[in-house]
This record gives structure tokens, C-alpha cells and sequence, in this order.
């Protein structure tokens, strides 16, 4: 175990630099004898439902120092471990937009620092801000890897060591925020509702040879967008510029950790901040840690989070443990903690405009904390969405941590979930040949059987391949490939779900984990400076790739604001002979996916879906729309499918 002591003593004269907020609102005056390094958050708003705020205080020493406020009431002031912290509760149920005069005083002196707090009015109630749903398709993508806008800086001044060098998978590209908003009619033009961004916030880690935290997921800052994709002005005005174009935008956080180089972990608030623990004799600990302090790396086991016999020491491992020794775990049971990430929610929220919220490794957290959490943000935004990472491929698992269900007994108040079950099926799938029993879209008909076990069907996000996974196309592309992708969306977008596309699939982007995680996370062809190819463009894409996106697009905009596929009754049936077939059904209209999971050809028989085309009474419809292809069908006989053939069948 490296000396931790020797640790702190190098950091020290760096960790209030390090703590500079980007955005710093207040003003301080006075002697300077008490020094206010930071505030976080950085300023609030007043007609807040719950009136409490936590101020977490940076400054050397600042922890002795006394606190008067004028123009709202302190519940309590909270003095931790470290002398360098201080925790101010205030009470603002009758404070008023404007400056709120803080005073830190060096007690039995006349010494003082008067901090100028700024309160906003919000710009909308929480009602107001309504967040993503079924009627949506998230594009997600990786702001390092999409786009680079002009007068990118070689290097922040400031940060640690880094590197941007695209011909290394695992380090930055030189992505920015800039990039994303040139091309934001890119997404209006494919048809997507929706933009989720990989984690903005600042990711202030040196570069390890040739990894990086490129992808986001080691906040240093929770206050500040990493200045290597921009400043907190500049999301604010992306987001704007989306709302605009009719786009919704979903933030991604991680309450599960931070990252090594947060100010945090070189000067811990309290001993009991992070999850700090001595590896059980049964954990396979490393031999090496990368931190001074003392951890377990999780077991990565998420079931043991709700198997009704678990042991102690198994759940322990699975939410206490390090998620990579270079991510720190949060104590969500230290409720200062929990207080402080709850805030930077909604400070995101009020400040920014975001319209969802994504949360990184939802059941690696404390559960109690998480719930917490998820109950403030739906008391306060009613109409909000957060979809929690729920890992496990089960229905059952998945169901159990969505809000109200019957499953859990502690409520989770989590709208949404998303479904790994799904995207597990659909990886087997494509590579089986649908038989009369349990292989091939088989599998994805026994997957959606379960739906009776969540609260609500609505609130589940499905995807066909995402940042952490294998792109759905692979490397070593076989028969059908492109007819197997086309499958997937057909059933992805017509499903009872919340659909998310991966950002390049549109573009027949493949890649594998196998060697590293940013072989699937590659550049978006023409989105940086001295691309061969530009594929925002129709000319700089290949005939196949042009295929892939129009196809697409036809069907994302024939999905916006269609109400049988948002509100419709679902029915499914066994796959027959290959066949696979789902259909959603809303007053008069009916659209019905036909999927031919084998490798042969097949046929939509007419007769064993008759139930299907009676929808006007006596009157059958005989008369289909191919959405995608915009071909006209004949029901009034079998459809003849090609091998691995998806239709997206509208009654006409």
C-alpha cells in the first residue's frame, strides 16, 4: 500500500487550485483572512419545492470559521474531518432572488469574509420541464469521438498531462461541443428526437501511456464541462440550439464514483466520503493499487443487490467495491454526500435545460441513497425522465428497479430502465436461425412475455448496441449482415419501448471490444478536420451506407408523433416458420413489423394473422405500406420474404 500520508502532503499546496470553479458567481470581499476557495453549488435558485440547501465550502482552514447569513435562515453548519471543509445548511423558503450576503468569521476576531451568493429566479416550475418518453429516439453519442468545431485548443493550460491523438483508440480525439452543434441538423435530418451525450463534466486525469478518460466517466468537477469539450456556456447554448430544432438533450452522470484526481480523494471531507475498506481475505484484491487508499474493486456480481439470500459480504463487494481503481466509490449511506449529488441534479437541470437524465451503474450504488435521490427529482419534476443502467439481462432483475414495482421492497421512484434483456436477445438472435422453439427471434418473443412484470412497460429503454458493448454489425460481418441490422431497428422502433441508436449504425459502423472499448467508439467519419470522408453529407457516403441511412430515416420520421406506436395496444405472436411477428394497434390503425429470422426464404401467411387485418368490423383491410421502402403490399395473399427480410407494415 503506497504511504498516504506522503500522498496528502504532495497534493495539498495543488488541491485548492484544483478547486477554482469554472463558472465562479459569487464575489467575496473583506480582510481575506478567512479564504473562500470555492462554493459549490456555485449559485441556486429560490421556489424550490424543498427549500434546503447544502453549501459545501472549500478554503484552507475554513472549517473553524463562524457563518451569518443575511436574508435566509441556517438549519446547521457542519464541520467534517478535514479542517479545509465546511458544510452550511441554509433554509431559503423565504429567501429572494438576488445577492445573499455570507459572512465567514475567524472566531474572537473581527475577521471576515463576506461571500456575495447569487439566487435566480428559475426560468420554468418543475412541471414544466418535461422530459423524454416513448415518443422519443435517443441518438446517443461520445462528444470526443463525433465532432471537432474550429479553433479546437491543442492543449487547456491548467490540466493535467493529456494527449488528442486519433490514431490511438483509447486516447482523446479532440471532440468537442462546438463539433455537436454545427451538426445538428444532421440529427433533423435523420429523424432522431433526442440527443444523449456521453458524461461533459470535467475528467481531469492524466493520460496512462496510452489510455485516457477520453469516454468521461471519472468526473473531477462535477460543476464544469470539461473545458476540452468547452464551457458551461457553450453546453447551455448547444442544448438551446437543439431545443430550437425540436431536439431533446439527456445528461449523463455517475453518482457511483468520481474520479482518482478529484480534490476529494486527495483531501477527503470525512473519513467516511468514499467506500474505503480492507479487501476481505475472499476478494481478490489487486496487488498494486493505483490509489493511496485502501479499497476492494467491485465483483461486478449486480445480482447479489437483490437475491433474496445473499450474503453480507457478496453485496458489500457488489456496492462498495471500486467500480476501476482509478474511480472512487461514493458513500451514498453518508448523507452530505447523497445531499451533494442530489443538488448537482437539479443545478444542471435549472441551469442548462437538460431534458433527461441517463445514470451511469445505477444498482452499484447505495439503493436507499439512489431512492432518495430519484424521490426529490420526481416530487420537484413530475414530468422529468432518468433511465438508471441496470445491467443484468433478466426481465425480473430489470423490472424490480423500476419506480413502484411490485417487485422491490423499497421503492426506487426510477421511471425508467433500461433493457439489457433486449439487447442480449438480439445479439444471439442474429447469429441463429429462428426455429419453432427457443432459438433466433425466439428469443426476443420471450423476452417481451415479461413485460407483465414491470410497473410500467412504457418507461423502458431498448437498444440494439451502445458505447459499452460490440457494435450490433461486429467485424467479421457474414451473410445478411445489413438485413439482420435493418431487422433489429424495425423491431426497435416499433416496440413498446423507448428506443436509443448508437451513434455511426446509421452508417453501418462495426467494431468489436475485443482488443480495447474505442474500437467501438470510433470518429464519426467527417466530423474532424482532415477526414477523407464526410458523412453528414449524402455525397460522402457509399451507396450502401446512403442505403442504410434513408431507410432509417424514413422510418424515425414516420415514427415521430405516431400515436399506435407511442400509445398502441401490442400483440405478438410465436414465431411461425421463421417468422416473427409484432403488431401495435391504436383505434383504426394497425402497423404490423414482420420479421423473417432465418437465413431462407419465407412467407407472411396471410390467414394466421387474420386477427390482425379485420380492424373495421366487417371491413378487412387488404392493402399494406413497407415504410421503410415505401413498397405496397397485397394482404389479401401471402407477402414472400427474403432471407433475414424486415417489414414495417402500416394498413392502409
Amino acid at each position: 500500500m503506497k504511504n498516504i500520508k506522503a500522498f496528502l502532503l504532495a497534493m495539498i499546496p495543488t488541491i485548492f487550485g484544483a478547486c477554482q470553479p469554472s463558472d465562479k458567481v459569487f464575489t467575496t470581499e473583506g480582510n481575506g483572512a478567512v479564504e473562500v476557495s470555492r462554493i459549490d453549488p456555485t449559485d441556486w435558485f429560490v421556489g424550490m419545492q424543498d427549500p434546503t440547501l447544502q453549501l459545501m465550502v472549500y478554503g484552507p482552514g475554513i472549517a473553524e470559521a463562524e457563518v451569518h447569513v443575511d436574508g435566509a435562515r441556517i438549519d446547521s453548519v457542519v464541520r467534517l474531518d478535514s479542517p479545509n471543509y465546511l458544510l452550511v445548511y441554509l433554509n431559503l423558503k423565504d429567501a429572494q432572488a438576488g445577492e445573499l450576503p455570507i459572512a465567514f468569521c475567524r472566531p474572537g476576531t473581527d475577521d471576515k469574509t463576506i461571500v456575495r451568493y447569487q439566487l435566480h429566479q428559475r426560468e420554468k416550475t418543475g412541471a414544466e420541464r418535461v422530459g423524454f418518453d416513448c415518443s422519443d429516439v435517443l441518438y446517443m453519442l461520445m462528444p470526443d469521438r463525433f465532432a471537432q468545431g474550429p479553433n479546437h485548443p491543442a492543449q487547456v493550460p491548467g490540466l493535467n498531462a493529456y494527449t488528442e491523438n486519433r490514431q490511438e483508440p483509447s486516447l482523446r480525439h479532440g471532440g468537442d461541443l462546438e463539433g455537436i452543434r454545427r451538426h445538428l441538423d444532421y440529427f433533423n435530418e435523420l429523424g432522431v428526437t433526442a440527443l444523449w451525450f456521453t458524461p461533459v463534466l470535467e475528467n481531469n486525469s492524466p493520460d496512462q501511456g496510452t489510455a485516457s478518460t477520453y469516454h468521461g466517466y471519472a468526473t473531477t468537477d462535477y460543476y464544469r464541462v470539461d473545458p476540452r469539450f468547452g464551457t458551461n456556456q457553450q453546453y447551455r447554448q448547444l442544448i438551446d440550439e437543439a431545443h430550437a430544432r425540436g431536439l431533446k438533450v439527456v445528461m449523463d452522470m455517475i453518482f457511483n464514483h468520481c474520479g482518482l484526481e478529484h480534490p476529494w480523494v486527495a483531501d477527503l471531507p470525512s473519513h467516511d466520503w468514499l467506500n474505503l475498506k480492507e479487501a476481505p481475505a475472499t476478494s481478490a484484491a489487486p496487488a498494486e493499487n493505483s490509489s493511496p487508499l485502501s479499497y476492494i474493486l467491485t465483483s461486478y456480481k449486480l445480482t447479489s443487490v437483490r437475491d433474496p439470500y445473499a450474503s453480507e459480504v457478496d453485496k458489500a463487494e457488489t456496492v462498495d467495491g471500486w467500480f476501476v481503481p482509478t474511480m472512487p466509490d461514493l458513500n451514498h449511506r453518508n448523507p452530505h454526500v447523497m445531499q451533494y449529488l442530489i443538488q448537482n441534479s437539479i443545478w444542471w437541470i435549472e441551469t442548462a435545460g437538460i431534458d433527461g437524465i441517463r445514470m451511469d451503474t445505477y444498482p452499484y450504488a447505495d439503493a436507499a441513497g439512489m431512492s432518495r435521490w430519484m424521490k426529490r427529482l420526481d416530487t420537484e419534476y413530475p414530468n422529468f425522465n432518468v433511465v438508471g443502467e441496470t445491467w443484468v439481462t433478466e426481465p425480473a432483475y430489470t423490472a424490480s428497479w423500476q419506480k413502484d414495482s411490485r417487485l422491490s421492497e423499497q421503492n426506487s421512484y426510477l421511471k425508467t430502465v433500461m433493457d439489457f434483456s433486449f439487447f442480449d436477445k438480439l445479439a444471439r438472435a442474429k447469429n441463429e436461425e429462428t426455429d419453432g422453439w427457443f432459438d433466433g427471434y425466439n428469443r426476443l418473443y420471450n423476452s417481451f412475455v415479461y413485460d407483465y412484470l414491470y410497473q410500467d412497460p412504457q418507461h423502458i429503454m431498448a437498444f440494439v448496441d451502445n458505447h459499452d458493448t460490440d457494435r450490433f454489425l461486429g467485424t467479421a460481418q457474414g451473410p445478411y449482415a445489413v438485413d439482420k441490422l435493418k431487422s433489429a431497428l424495425a423491431l426497435l422502433l416499433t416496440a413498446p419501448r423507448i428506443p436509443q441508436i448508437y451513434y455511426g449504425t446509421e452508417l453501418l459502423m462495426d467494431g468489436t471490444k475485443e482488443v480495447t472499448d474505442g474500437l467501438v467508439r470510433c470518429d464519426f467519419p467527417g466530423g474532424f478536420p482532415g477526414d477523407a470522408k464526410d458523412c453528414f453529407t449524402a455525397a460522402g457516403r457509399t451507396e450502401a451506407q446512403q442505403d442504410m441511412f434513408q431507410w432509417l430515416s424514413h422510418l424515425l420520421h414516420w415514427r415521430k408523433g405516431n400515436e399506435t406506436i407511442v400509445r398502441g395496444y401490442t400483440t405478438q405472436f410465436c414465431p411461425w416458420k421463421g417468422v416473427y411477428v409484432m403488431a401495435r394497434r391504436w383505434h383504426r390503425n394497425t402497423v404490423i413489423t414482420v420479421i423473417n429470422g432465418t437465413s431462407k426464404p419465407a412467407a407472411f401467411e396471410v390467414a394466421r394473422f387474420a386477427e390482425l387485418l379485420d380492424t373495421q368490423g366487417s371491413a378487412t383491410s387488404t392493402r399494406a405500406t413497407d415504410i421503410p421502402t415505401g413498397r405496397h403490399f397485397d394482404l389479401s395473399e401471402d407477402i414472400q420474404l427474403a432471407p433475414r427480410e424486415a417489414l414495417v407494415l402500416e394498413l392502409e
